[in-house]
């Protein structure tokens, strides 16, 4: 089936620093995109990288829920200013920061269904909020109800075999548990409470959206294998969790027809769809077309992420596996990361005159393996290992890349600034080496597919590239959220039309290399006998990584 021709498909990515706008034409080419910088598009929000850090409250981090409500108006309108015509576009869909989450007071709904085209969404939503801050994937703080809701399930693993992932402080349902213990009088008032990204297709349809099967396993409630609520941890999480939560739906499942709202202020067509939003590295998923098990894509954006595809996975004390958005039998796993771009962009600021050429020129000028130098940089509290706020630096005397036997870490308190730009790069890339081999992803893997900021950074590519000791690709778009929302948009029009799930190979069957979708080969794989001594670094990190947690750890 082919897409009408002259048809837009418009997806979004609502992150934690920006909202971002894809349009793809029915070819599957980029015709516009848009961005909005949360802290210098809207600053009267006062946030910082999009986020409050709460310094009352040990690893509170929260975004005002109104500031995505006016990112999207103000998308929008810098998509008409640049000549985009709404009235061609078939369908939206979207992406959302995975985890983050909404809470509307009773009577939102009614807001929602009357809202009116001639006032701005954002004058209009101020009252619809039972709490004004939505908790963020950044978030820490929750320790404590992570524990309670294992220990009431029967254990870690066993929360983790029923919902893809053992308890994380980020998720959603550590987090509803929290407001519903310390905000009670704000948990009963709340009618629903969406995650980010149902939260932004309930702003498109004037009603509320369901959560969608991928994004619902990143909140430790949801089955993943019968794909409905678990009744068993909702009655341990919270009271009454299940109504405030509605139904489920799957990824390609259409929300409804765009709210009259946008057909009057934008002229977007009456009968233009809104395709559920899922979260953002299952949108990325999508836009990468990650569909051969042995590949895996690389995120490198404010959190670092690691996922693949996988037909039986296995969930565990590690990692997290959510069902596949773009196949209804399919699952993706994934390790996160909370220290991504912003921690790299503290060692440019610290060690390279905050730049990234100086920063490149020393990660080119210094020796691969850093001469037995390994670095942890935890700026934020770390996921992956749980470790708190600290820097650790170590040096393996005489470390020639063939033994680690005998060999003894010495701790410094800091590296030369070239070591250090080294140190934070391989540091990373060893790590996810590590957790993705001990997860039960390919190793090494057929190719690696980079997205995020810094996959536009031939220098950091390089290091990937020598650490996996495989090739890496990359697409025409760093940000594959929004064009994976974009493309989920066209597919989810093509299944509406059908009646029924298509496989989304079919809608790029013949397209994929003359479209924005195409992957291009960025660095060849590194010399094997290089990747053999990184194996040897990265076992020595792995000891030490253990003993810092046994030490330090928040678990």
């Amino acid at each position: 089936m082919a897409l009408p021709h002259g048809s837009l498909f418009l997806g979004f990515d609502s992150s934690t620093q920006s909202l971002k706008a894809t349009v793809l034409d029915s070819n599957l080419n980029i015709v516009k995109s848009e961005q909005i910088h949360f802290d210098s598009d809207l600053p009267h929000y006062k946030t910082k990288d999009g986020v409050y850090r709460d310094p009352s409250d040990n690893g509170r981090i929260v975004s005002p829920t109104l500031l995505w409500v006016e990112a999207l108006e103000l998308v929008l309108q810098r998509l008409v200013k640049s000549g985009l015509d709404f009235g061609k576009v078939a369908a939206v869909s979207g992406s959302g920061q995975q985890h983050g989450s909404v809470y509307w007071k009773k009577g939102g709904s009614g807001i929602l269904s009357s809202l009116d085209s001639k006032k701005p969404l954002v004058d209009q939503l101020g009252d619809a909020f039972s709490i004004k801050e939505s908790p963020v994937w950044m978030d820490s703080s929750t320790t404590t109800q992570c524990r309670e809701i294992e220990k009431a399930v029967g254990s870690a693993l066993e929360l983790s075999q029923i919902t893809g992932s053992r308890a994380y402080e980020r998720f959603t349902g550590p987090q509803i548990r929290k407001i519903y213990q310390t905000q009670p009088e704000a948990y009963n008032n709340t009618e629903r409470i969406s995650l980010v990204s149902s939260f932004m297709a309930s702003l498109l349809v004037g009603a509320y959206a369901s959560i969608d099967h991928t994004d619902g396993a990143g909140m430790n409630l949801m089955d993943i294998n019968q794909r409905v609520w678990s009744k068993k941890v909702l009655e341990v999480t919270a009271p009454g969790l299940e109504e405030k939560l509605g139904k489920l739906a799957p990824a390609h499942a259409v929300a409804g027809n765009i709210a009259s709202y946008f057909v009057e202020r934008y002229n977007f067509n009456k009968n233009c769809l809104v395709v559920q939003w899922s979260g953002d590295n299952p949108n990325s998923l999508a836009g990468l077309t990650l569909s051969v098990p042995g590949d895996l894509a690389i995120s490198l954006g404010t959190s670092d992420t690691v996922f693949g595809i996988a037909s039986d996975p296995k969930p565990g004390l590690e990692g997290h596996v959510f069902p596949n958005p773009v196949d209804t039998q399919g699952y993706m796993v994934m390790l996160c990361y909370k220290n991504g771009s912003l921690t790299r962009e503290d060692v440019r600021n610290r060690c390279a005159e905050k730049s990234w050429e100086i920063f490149n020129m020393y990660l080119e000028q210094t020796p691969a393996l850093n001469g037995g130098k390994m670095g942890f940089y935890y700026k934020d509290h770390e996921i992956l290992p749980p470790l708190p706020v600290g820097f650790h630096r170590y040096v393996l005397p005489n470390f020639t890349g063939n033994n680690v036997e005998g060999l003894n870490e010495q701790e410094v308190k800091e590296f030369d600034p070239p070591s250090e730009v080294r140190a934070v790069i391989e540091g990373q890339f060893l790590s996810m080496r590590a957790h993705s081999e001990r997860f039960g992803m390919p190793s090494p893997p057929k190719r690696i597919i980079a997205t995020g900021g810094a996959s536009a950074n031939g220098s950091i590519l390089n290091s990937l590239a020598s650490i996996f000791g495989c090739d890496v690709y990359t697409v025409q778009q760093p940000d594959s959220a929004s064009l994976g929302g974009a493309l989920r948009a066209a597919h989810g029009w093509l299944c509406s039309q059908k009646g029924s799930f298509v496989p989304i190979a079919d809608l790029y069957e013949g397209k994929l290399e003359k479209s924005a979708l195409s992957c291009k080969l960025s660095v060849k794989a590194g010399d094997q006998e290089l990747v053999s001594k990184y194996a040897l670094l990265m076992k020595k990190r792995m000891e030490i990584e253990n003993r810092l947690v046994k030490d330090l750890g928040r678990c």
